[in-house]
């Protein structure tokens, strides 16, 4: 019973939880918090703040971690099976559709889509930059990240900004206060040390493994892993990383990615069930269902490893305040990862003309200061550009 009341809680948060990573927390403060009490405020405002420490989907994680406190590590499994199953149908299905009507790839619906994407990343970075980058040491850190890759635009180089983001933090920023003190599900430091070891076991082998044994899913499965477990600051920031991955290599042409990302943000859950999408239309799996599966499940495993990795031991570590510094530079460097990637791909791809910057700055402004829901701001920019172009 206990099972099924995770699975059909998250369910229901995953059918009802529009808006992207931070409106979905706040409905999980809604319904695990205040109405089923599974959790205290306090706890929920921890494990919150792990999560967005940890690479990965945070709000996808808080509720795995919600998950595992409740019924251990099989209710993580099925609060993110929950959670992500109703927007993974819908992409896939949407990705279904694009795969047998690619002569529309042209269509000024699909060119609405890839516009919308232009305010939305830009909502993003506006709402994370409040919030990540309050002071001047940050936003440096922030610009800086966004002009090292626009120049050098590797997945090796977003590792490495990030990597140096965190010793700046460690010797330049401000020590953060402390975190809330009441403690989380306290689960087998043994097992725990397990996930953590085959997290970073997959991270490092896979890629190896790909060269060795050139198997076409063990490639895309790889991929995929490695862009889930190299993000920092959620579903928006996983774009860079997977347009990356998909759209050099030739498996995902640029305007169905897009047009993907646009569609992924008219619709509830976790943006990383655009992952599936992405499985779905890749030219390098045949089997749209095996490779969207494949997909999800290699994009969001990292998170899963972690955060039942990190759990028993986040009550030590969250007290080191070099820890806390750390993560205060690298999320400031996610920002400028995230402001790198409004430029390129998703400007570059989606803006040509006076209209075009139009229909952006009109998203803009409905979402950031009307406070439109963005599945309707897509929804009104799709029908307009029909008519428009």
């Amino acid at each position: 019973m206990k099972y099924l009341e995770v699975f059909f809680t998250a369910f229901k948060l995953g059918c009802t939880s529009f808006g992207g990573p931070i409106a979905h927390l706040s409905y999980f403060h809604d319904e695990y918090v205040t109405k089923k009490k599974w959790i205290s405020a306090e706890a929920y405002a921890d494990l919150v703040a792990l999560c967005q420490f940890l690479p990965g989907p945070a709000s996808s994680q808080v509720g795995m971690g919600i998950g595992l406190s409740r019924a251990g590590i099989f209710g993580a499994i099925l609060s993110w099976i929950g959670f992500t199953l109703p927007s993974a149908i819908i992409l896939i299905l949407f990705g279904l559709g694009m795969s047998e009507a690619k002569d529309m790839t042209n269509k000024n619906w699909l060119h609405g889509l890839k516009v919308v994407a232009v305010a939305v990343v830009a909502q993003a970075i506006l709402g994370m930059g409040k919030k990540l980058c309050p002071d001047k040491e940050r936003i440096t850190i922030a610009i800086i990240t966004s002009v090292i890759l626009l120049f050098f635009s590797s997945a090796l180089f977003q590792v490495l900004v990030l990597v140096g983001a965190g010793f700046f933090g460690v010797f330049f920023l401000k020590s953060l206060p402390n975190l809330p003190e009441e403690p989380l599900h306290k689960g087998n430091k043994n097992i725990s040390l397990l996930f953590l070891i085959l997290f970073f076991v997959l991270l490092f082998f896979l890629p190896f493994l790909r060269e060795i044994y050139p198997d076409q899913k063990i490639k895309l499965f790889d991929s995929f892993y490695r862009a889930g477990a190299l993000v920092f600051g959620g579903g928006h920031v996983v774009l860079p990383l997977l347009q990356a991955e998909v759209v050099p290599s030739g498996w995902v042409n640029n305007d169905l990615f897009l047009a993907g990302y646009g569609m992924s943000n008219a619709i509830p859950g976790p943006l990383f069930a655009f992952s599936g999408y992405l499985g779905a239309i890749s030219e390098i799996e045949p089997n749209a269902w095996s490779g969207a599966i494949i997909c999800l499940v290699a994009a969001f495993l990292p998170s899963f490893l972690l955060i039942i990795g990190v759990l028993p031991f986040w009550e030590n570590l969250k007290k080191n305040p070099n820890i806390r510094k750390s993560m205060s530079g690298i999320n400031a460097a996610v920002v400028g990862i995230l402001l790198a990637a409004l430029y390129q791909p998703v400007w570059t791809n989606a803006v040509f003309s006076g209209k075009d910057f139009a229909l952006v700055a009109s998203g803009f402004l409905l979402l950031e200061y009307w406070k439109i829901p963005s599945w309707a701001v897509v929804l009104v920019t799709v029908i307009v550009s029909l008519f428009l172009y």
